[in-house]
């Protein structure tokens, strides 16, 4: 059973929390879920070098081969490993298109040794997925110090919560609607040595890149 806390922010440890974000009152579902430890345990094992990274925007039907072929790009392509991540990001796709109503899906996959959108900040768009597959996650203001986060940006140091290990969130962003949208950023870890392995997945913008092709 999905529980609210500090609405407009819903969590469940099922993945039928994420259709939760239809509501017009929340703003961000998050799927606490438990994935393969397999599947975390191996991605942190990785050389950096050879996490899998690329963006596509894909139509739903050809997203298992344009994921496939991200991954044909690194030493882990073709195998258990990374089987098993293709099989997880297509699942987030199709469930992510199934909420948001599409059908092309913008899909990336980031390999980050910087601290990517360091500021507090609500996204501009109007739905967006995020999960971290390795390293520290996306870290969230509680509601009530949202303004305090987007004043003071580096200098804040109120509450902050960082996602679980493996968690999914869904983002309503500011084409959701005026205000709409949980201030978030991503985690500091420029100059640690920490590399991050982040999947987002998009409704087709003017960011876009152009459509693949198998």
């Amino acid at each position: 059973m999905a529980v609210t806390v500090n609405n407009p922010l819903v969590r469940g440890p099922d993945a039928a929390v994420l259709s939760d974000i239809q509501d017009p009152d929340v703003s961000l579902t998050v799927w606490e879920r438990s994935p393969p430890r397999t599947l975390l345990e191996g991605l942190a094992g990785l050389c950096p070098a050879h996490l899998p990274q690329g963006r596509v925007l894909v139509w739903l039907p050809d997203a298992a081969a344009a994921l496939s072929g991200i991954l044909a790009e690194t030493p882990i392509g073709a195998t258990v490993l990374g089987r098993s991540l293709v099989e997880d990001m297509l699942m987030l796709v199709k469930r992510f298109a199934a909420i948001a109503g599409t059908d092309l899906v913008d899909i990336r996959l980031d390999r980050l040794r910087h601290d990517a959108c360091w500021k507090f900040h609500r996204d501009q768009v109007r739905l967006r997925l995020l999960t971290t597959y390795r390293g520290p996650a996306t870290q969230i203001v509680p509601q009530a110090h949202t303004e305090q986060a987007l004043r003071d940006q580096r200098a804040y140091r109120g509450p902050l919560e960082e996602l679980p290990d493996g968690a999914v969130a869904l983002f309503k962003g500011l084409q959701a609607g005026p205000d709409r949208g949980v201030v978030h950023r991503s985690p500091p870890i420029a100059g640690t040595g920490t590399v991050r392995s982040l999947l987002c997945l998009n409704l087709p913008s003017d960011t876009s890149p152009r459509l693949w092709e198998p």
